[in-house]
């Protein structure tokens, strides 16, 4: 019997939908993929690619339908991906399938819609009332976040001892203790002894109780953020802690775009997801890349 999984179809008005279908033949090989879509809804979606879905293509009806207007960011769009979300998590939970695979939602549409989340994570932790962790990447290199969908200027003032104390301890649960973890500084040349700001003393004395509570030394000093995702930084970490979203995610999505996919740690559910938007700008044109879908796929077996 294939291994079920669920997939969170997405914003409908993107590339979700496309990529999907395109990669069905390709995972149904390992898995019974189930769609968080209504029969109706994926019969529109395939329309507007001039096709027709699968004859295994199973759906989950939910909701009622809308009209797809692809590109274009709208609250209709953004409820059915939140619905989509909620019941394939809530499938997941009750044990209708092993995991969850998420296809790319528009924060903005959810906004539009009265969804007070600021993004999958987000719900996932309100959801299960756990420290969910966002962890990005490929089998070359990882970044787990330490904050993520915040105001930059919010970044320093959660940058607390015990806060990243605690968030170092979740990520070794999940890890272990076999990798040697690279843990960014905040500041230019990791405050350069203080000179250049001393969030870094926070930054230190949480690696240093952790490593001390593990009794070993899993996670570096504060590196050097402008030089932390060089060659020779690579070869000797695979992954790295980013004390903020874009200083951890764009060295790597320059370095990895295409490939890269998200996983949520710190659940009691599997969930992992594409690492890119919704694309509206090509949406229902036949040429989405679906790499860093087969990718979280692959992640799963």
């Amino acid at each position: 019997m294939k291994r079920k999984i669920a997939i969170s179809i997405g914003d409908l008005n993107g590339v979700g939908f496309e990529i999907a279908l395109k990669s069905h033949d390709i995972i149904a090989t390992d898995f019974q993929p189930i769609y968080f879509l209504s029969r109706e809804m994926a019969e529109q979606g395939a329309e507007i690619l001039k096709t027709e879905l699968p004859k295994d293509f199973q759906t989950f009806d939910f909701d009622k339908s809308f009209e797809i207007q692809k590109g274009k960011i709208s609250a209709e769009s953004g409820k059915y991906s939140f619905d989509s979300f909620k019941n394939g998590v809530d499938f997941v939970k009750n044990g209708g399938a092993e995991a969850i695979v998420t296809l790319p939602i528009s924060k903005e549409a959810w906004h539009l819609a009265g969804i007070r989340y600021s993004g999958h994570t987000d719900a996932l932790r309100d959801f299960f009332k756990a420290d969910a962790i966002m962890m990005m990447g490929t089998p070359e290199m990882y970044v787990l976040l330490f904050t993520e969908h915040i105001p930059l200027k919010k970044v320093i003032e959660n940058i607390k001892t015990e806060k990243l104390e605690q968030f170092l301890e979740n990520v070794i649960s999940e890890i272990g203790k076999d990798e040697k973890i690279g843990v960014l500084g905040v500041n230019p040349h990791a405050g350069d002894g203080g000179v250049l700001g001393d969030e870094e003393s926070e930054i230190y004395k949480a690696i240093n109780s952790v490593n001390s509570k593990i009794a070993k030394n899993v996670f570096s000093n504060p590196l050097v953020p402008d030089v932390a995702f060089t060659k020779s930084m690579r070869s000797q970490y695979r992954f790295f802690v980013a004390m903020y979203h874009d200083q951890g995610l764009a060295p790597l999505k320059a370095l990895y775009f295409d490939e890269v996919i998200n996983v949520s740690l710190n659940l009691p559910i599997r969930r992992v997801s594409v690492g890119h938007g919704t694309a509206f700008d090509i949406a229902y044109k036949g040429i989405a890349n679906n790499k860093s879908y087969l990718n979280s796929i692959a992640y799963l077996k």
